[in-house]
């Protein structure tokens, strides 16, 4: 079994959950729930490694906070 990282963000028009999976190419997509969401992500993934294992674009190494004065 191989995981992944998924990114995610709610759009704020819209209320959905949008995820992608760093560095992927082509790995994303949105939901109304979380649940949902990974479904979605788990279903794209699956889709694209049909075509086999993908060369990853980028890492994802972690989030900062950042302040503004």
């Amino acid at each position: 079994m191989k995981t992944y990282t998924a990114i995610v963000e709610r759009c704020l028009d819209t209320g959905l959950y949008v995820g992608s999976i760093a560095g992927f190419s082509g790995a994303h997509t949105q939901a109304e729930t979380l649940d949902e969401l990974n479904q979605n992500l788990r279903e794209v993934a699956e889709m694209l490694l049909e075509d086999g294992e993908p060369i990853l674009q980028t890492e994802f190494i972690g989030t900062q906070n950042v302040a503004i004065a």
